[in-house]
């Protein structure tokens, strides 16, 4: 394998020269991405900051963004790529590194994380290419248009999506994305905003998305249901067929969009999916909240939503729309502060800040906007070990009774090559997971509601004390249990829940878990 240019060569080198061989530019830190701004389920997990307090570099094509990240010291190093002008398939090539694992005809964020891609300049165009992110976490993507992704014709790129998710993947933000096709599926269209196969804490947010047959899904079929925990606020869907989005099972909060035009249906909360509508404004469409081509009922939570011109179906089999007077069949607790902007004012905030090029314009919670500004992030001090005194203190002798992990499923954020989630609920000391970088997350899975009351993380032989801080989170809602400082028995408050998750925010050297045991008592 072709060594990749050392972190400290690649600074050395001219602006000139390397804008000349790779079209990128490196620049100083720029306030363009405003990480500060995240709201929503990406807020969740540990939050998500992208390349914060990493290096900034800028590109002009395809390869340049491939470049910067093969360029980095390692898949989990901190950057910012500021991207300006034309991306498409004629300046998109694989490029190779330790560092990276890219691809042509596509942008590839695939094994990596910590990483902010943000439209500067006169702009960034994303033409016929998509952007496919698997495998990778704290990722953000800001001000960008991606146009007429094609899944079947010429020339195809991301299996058709604009921007599509699968295999893994944790804490993504996409702001202020213009996200646009040509037609549907027939044209060789697919989805703009797709989300599959374990991928969790998302918030697409101040985006357009237009002119297309779906709009987006979350899961890809009626038994894959691994996804969720994702927010959808103060976004533009225009002439869309339907799936704005389609959920299937998940959590999805979806609050102050602008909804114009749905032709066949709008959010499709199915196979026991739940979905919170608040203070949406729905115009000339047509079956705008409901459960549609399936009988795998979702449900729903809704309030103050306005409906201006929406026509509603007879319900049938497989085709049940909440409306002409929709009414909540559910809760659904959301465990972020957030601010709603009346249902009335949506219209006009979302035509002044969504999509590319609005200048980072947000709503104010209050029926204006301001210009979005970054707020610094705070970097843990690795010298300071010391727990604060409201921390649970480990209990050394362990938790008795029956390890509730044997038998039950897992997931998580990133694996270490040779590692696996399934490690650490096997009852064998020998084995671990580790996570592909020094933090990470692994969760013990349930098919039904667990009660649990205490967990005990054991680390693998010659680690013990590698992990520094943690968190322990309901899988099911994103609420924190409990944090503290190293490994060890750890009390939560009795919670029923289907999936528990222990995220490492902090370590030194290599985390290896071998069991991540659960208990009723």
């Amino acid at each position: 394998m072709k060594r990749p240019v050392s972190m400290r060569l690649y600074a050395a080198l001219t602006t000139a020269a390397l804008a000349a061989a790779t079209g990128v530019v490196v620049s100083m830190p720029s306030a363009s991405a405003a990480t500060g701004g995240v709201t929503g389920y990406a807020t969740q997990n540990g939050g998500t900051t992208g390349g914060a307090g990493g290096q900034t570099v800028r590109a002009t094509t395809g390869t340049a963004i491939h470049q910067a990240l093969c360029s980095r010291a390692s898949s989990s190093t901190p950057i910012t790529i500021e991207v300006e002008g034309t991306i498409n398939h004629a300046n998109t090539a694989k490029v190779s590194g330790d560092s990276c694992n890219t691809a042509a005809g596509v942008i590839e964020l695939k094994q990596i994380s910590n990483v902010t891609l943000v439209g500067v300049g006169s702009g960034a165009v994303f033409d016929q290419l998509g952007i496919h992110i698997r495998q990778s976490s704290n990722i953000i993507i800001q001000n960008v248009t991606v146009r007429n992704v094609k899944k079947s014709g010429s020339p195809t790129s991301n299996g058709g999506d604009a921007i599509g998710m699968e295999s893994d993947v944790r804490n993504v933000w996409v702001d202020h994305a213009s996200l646009e096709a040509s037609g549907g599926e027939a044209e060789g269209f697919d989805g703009l905003f797709d989300m599959k196969d374990n991928t969790q804490y998302v918030t697409l947010s101040y985006s357009t998305l237009r002119n297309s047959g779906r709009g987006g899904l979350i899961g890809s079929s009626e038994t894959e249901l691994s996804n969720g925990f994702v927010t959808f606020h103060h976004n533009l869907y225009e002439n869309l067929d339907s799936r704005t989005p389609l959920l299937r099972g998940g959590t999805a909060h979806i609050y102050n969009n602008y909804y114009v035009k749905l032709n066949e249906s709008g959010i499709n909360s199915r196979a026991g999916a739940h979905a919170k509508v608040d203070n949406n404004y729905f115009k000339d469409s047509k079956d705008v909240l409901g459960t549609f081509y399936t009988d795998a009922a979702g449900y729903w939570q809704v309030s103050g939503n306005t409906f201006d011109n929406v026509t509603w179906s007879a319900h049938g089999s497989e085709y049940n729309p909440a409306g002409p007077d929709p009414k909540s069949n559910t809760t659904v607790s959301i465990p972020y502060a957030y601010s709603l902007d009346a249902a009335a004012c949506v219209p006009g905030i979302v035509a002044q800040t969504a999509g590319a090029n609005k200048g980072l314009k947000v709503s104010d919670g209050n029926c204006s906007t301001q210009t979005q500004t970054p707020t610094p992030t705070p970097t843990p001090d690795p010298t300071d070990p010391t727990p604060d005194p409201t921390d649970p203190t480990p209990d050394p002798t362990g938790p008795t009774g029956t390890n509730l992990s044997i038998g039950a499923g897992s997931d998580g954020s990133s694996k270490a090559d040779g590692t696996s989630y399934g490690n650490v609920r096997d009852g064998d000391l020998s084995t671990y997971w580790s996570p592909a970088g020094a933090t990470g997350s692994v969760s013990v899975k349930w098919g039904s509601a667990t009660t649990v009351s205490s967990v005990n993380i054991r680390e693998a032989s010659g680690s013990a004390g590698s992990i520094q801080s943690w968190k322990v989170l309901n899988g099911d809602t994103g609420a924190v249990l409990s944090s503290g400082t190293g490994a060890g028995a750890i009390r939560i408050p009795q919670t029923s829940l289907r999936k528990i998750t222990f995220q490492i925010t902090g370590s030194t050297g290599t985390p290896k878990i071998a069991e991540f045991e659960t208990y009723a008592g």
